[in-house]
């Protein structure tokens, strides 16, 4: 009787540590999702400095949603279409430079924001523009991946 004690209490004892190390791999998966997400998102506002500067509209027709919707901070209204539109036309459209900095981002479950200044010198709809803006990007995760579902811009005021 003794030893069906022994057995069960060790039997007990092992399940307990098998559950306490699944939960603890699960713990630590869940603890680097936000640190995977974050650097996603990072990537993701790096890549379209990128494309912005090589004209390459690739970048917008994966990771922007369909309904994107974006404001600038001339006071314009921007879709994915239109921003499409644009850089297929490379004769009026073209970014010379751009850099951003002091990019955070912040998660909210299936949500993401990003905030950054940007310095950009380009030609849109045949005019120079070259200024400083403040942008807050909003990102939300949407059948597994990232996409950037708006953004607003102003300018920074010197």
């Amino acid at each position: 009787m003794h030893l069906n004690r022994v057995v069960v209490l060790g039997m007990a004892l092992a399940v307990a540590g098998f559950a306490v190390a699944t939960i603890g791999r699960k713990g630590d998966a869940a603890a680097s999702e936000p640190n995977a997400a974050t650097a996603t998102i990072t990537e993701m506002e790096n890549a379209s400095v990128t494309a912005d500067r090589a004209g390459d509209p690739s970048f917008i027709e994966k990771n922007y949603a369909e309904n994107f919707s974006g404001g600038t901070s001339f006071g314009n209204w921007e879709t994915k279409q239109s921003i499409l539109a644009d850089m297929k036309d490379s004769k009026n459209n073209k970014t010379n430079s751009e850099e951003i900095s002091e990019l955070s981002v912040r998660l909210y479950g299936d949500t993401a924001i990003a905030t950054y200044k940007s310095t950009y010198d380009s030609t849109y709809h045949g005019g120079h523009r070259a200024r400083t803006i403040l942008t807050t990007d909003t990102f939300a995760r949407q059948n597994g991946s990232w996409k950037q579902v708006a953004s607003h811009s102003s300018e920074l005021m010197k």
